[in-house]
């Protein structure tokens, strides 16, 4: 294969716990073990030579179609080649009662179709970052570990590998007789490797537990109610995202992917944003997956130790509050542009627009009939309290932008709605609460938008207060509730957003510096909700242009980017993103609406 696959060569496998990205050769070529967010034991993604991969490829020139076997996420790749066709399927075996109990397990099967295809094999871990080569060792004639420190990797196969140079695997099969390799992690003392590795070897079973994934991804996908394929899709990503002991949902399952091909704007994304999370959360509500949003909110008030005051933007999927960011020196970063980030210093910073995800959260729970206990009742009536005395402020915005504090428009929104759901659920539930303070300080906010963040000459909301930029983030302002979709201001600022935001018919997020190196492209989700507003602004013609355009930037299984460069015409920024597809699903439906 070339240095560096392109993006959009990548497919997904994940099971709520751990996820893997696989080439369009057979290599998985990014994998973390036990959880997303752990360090890589395969990283080629993020450098070439030190990464580590596990590849399964052709020997002889091959042509390779993908798809995922019954709309799941088990990917199964057919190779074809001059002396027959073979198929690889890939997945991390899923089973009942596996949210508390996982295998943690990566499984891998090769089988022939006709003729005969004969595979190079080559498992090349990588600890630590691609700082430590493993240890690699032989325990039987299928068994094998990979060691480095109390973490282990275990392969067991019934192909012929041989170990090179003490930290690789190495060997051939013929895909004219089924070879099945099954991965698991473990820690282990030295004394317990061998009774471990053969408890795992005798429970392997890659063809059952390939019955038992399609079993648990079809019982899945039959409680949803959506027909739309592309939904349907995108719907799997964020249940495949979600940390099942937990309920958070990762922004990606990747770092550091650039979103410039030019550097510094790396990020790792493997963490849960309150904001994405809540917006996943009310996607998969509305198809149905309830049972995601209930997790979630209990995921957000147990990190916040039910005290608002405690609450950050962003947490790791176990509920962990410090993410300090470190740069990884010894990875030159996809295709050399680093650097390689590890960790997120986002999370210590002050972003407004949360509290109004979390209350809009609260109040689609609310909807469905639930009704708040005295402790809920508690953390909601902190969080208004909170946006009260803290909505004045400058903060970093959706984009957390590391340049100065500004007032943002869609962060001042965001307070209203924190504080306009919080009057809407005291009086639903007949809850105590100072609710005329609170409408007070409501419309002191709206009343400063309307003066502060609107262009009386052009007409059209503004990016922030004392400036006459704009941003797309203007175009949630309606989803948000403090404009209508057909508002005259919200129809004029969704027609300038498209004017001064277009690239080749998607969208930037702003068109200011913003102290970053590199130039911006557009970032997807910004795409997406443009058709929605169009969509429920009833121009449903120019909805479906956008949301077509949008749509084709991502690859042949249906996965989305978080960017995508039209000038170079690549994916770029962390993948598969949770907000490109959770936005997609609402983009969707709201089109579909229009559309009825």
């Amino acid at each position: 294969m070339s240095k560096y696959a392109p993006i959009s060569d990548y497919a997904l496998i994940a099971d709520g716990h751990s996820a893997a990205l696989v080439s369009r050769e057979g290599s998985v070529d990014w994998c973390c073990l036990p959880r997303f967010d752990a360090e890589s034991c395969f990283g080629r993604i993020l450098d070439a030579r030190r990464g580590g991969y596990f590849s399964i490829t052709p020997v002889e020139k091959f042509t390779a179609v993908r798809e995922y076997v019954e709309g799941g996420l088990v990917l199964q790749t057919t190779f074809t080649t001059k002396s027959g066709q073979a198929r690889l399927v890939d997945f991390f075996s899923m089973r009942r009662g596996g949210r508390d109990d996982p295998r943690r397990e990566l499984v891998r099967i090769v089988e022939g179709v006709e003729g005969r295809v004969e595979f190079a094999i080559r498992i090349v871990p990588r600890f630590v970052y691609g700082q430590l080569s493993p240890w690699m060792r032989q325990h039987s004639a299928s068994a094998w570990t990979a060691t480095g420190g109390d973490q282990a990797l275990v392969f067991v196969t019934d192909a012929k590998l041989r170990i090179e140079g003490r930290h690789e695997l190495a060997g051939t099969a013929s895909a004219s007789k089924r070879k099945g390799f099954a991965i698991r992690t473990t820690f282990v003392r030295p004394e317990k490797v061998e009774t471990r590795v053969g408890a795992i070897a005798r429970t392997a079973n890659p063809t059952r537990r390939l019955e038992e994934t399609l079993t648990w991804w079809r019982t899945w996908l039959a409680k949803g109610s959506s027909d739309d394929e592309g939904v349907r899709r995108s719907s799997i990503v964020l249940k495949a995202l979600t940390y099942a002991p937990t309920g958070a949902t990762v922004a990606a399952p990747t770092t550091s992917l650039p979103e410039s091909l030019e550097g510094d704007r790396n990020w790792d994304y493997r963490f849960s944003w309150v904001r994405d999370s809540c917006f996943a959360a009310e996607a998969l509500l509305a198809i149905g997956h309830d049972a995601v949003a209930g997790g979630l909110r209990r995921f957000v008030e147990r990190c916040a130790a039910g005290d608002a005051s405690e609450l950050q933007i962003m947490y790791g999927i176990g509920g962990e509050a410090r993410l300090t960011e470190t740069v990884v020196d010894d990875l030159e970063g996809y295709r050399g542009i680093g650097p390689v980030r590890v960790g997120n210093a986002a999370h210590e910073q002050l972003q407004l627009d949360v509290y109004g995800q979390l209350m809009g959260l609260a109040s689609v729970w609310q909807r469905q009939g639930h009704r708040p206990d005295d402790d809920y009742w508690h953390f909601l009536t902190d969080v208004v309290e909170i946006v009260c005395d803290r909505w004045s402020r400058p903060d970093r915005g959706i984009w957390e932008v590391r340049s100065d504090p500004e007032h943002f428009v869609h962060s001042k929104a965001s307070c209203w709605n924190a504080i306009n759901t919080g009057v809407r659920i005291a009086k639903r539930t007949k809850r105590k609460a100072p609710v005329q303070r609170w409408r007070k300080v409501r419309d002191e906010i709206r009343a400063a938008i309307e003066t502060k963040g609107y262009d009386r000459e052009r007409g059209v909301f503004l990016r922030s207060f004392g400036k006459r930029d704009l941003d797309a983030s203007l175009l949630l302002l309606p989803v948000i509730g403090i404009v209508r979709f057909d508002d005259e201001r919200m129809i004029r600022t969704t027609d300038a957003i498209r004017d001064e935001l277009d690239d080749d018919g998607l969208l930037l997020r702003y068109n200011t510096d913003d102290s970053l190196t590199g130039d911006q492209v557009p970032f997807l989700p910004c795409s997406f909700w443009l058709v929605r507003c169009l969509a429920e602004q009833g121009r449903v013609a120019d909805a479906q242009e956008v949301f077509e355009r949008a749509v084709a930037t991502g690859n042949d299984l249906g996965l989305m980017a978080e960017m995508y460069d039209t000038k170079s015409d690549q994916m770029l920024g962390n993948f598969p993103q949770t907000l490109t597809h959770l936005s997609h699903m609402t983009a969707a439906l709201a089109l579909r609406r229009a559309e009825r």
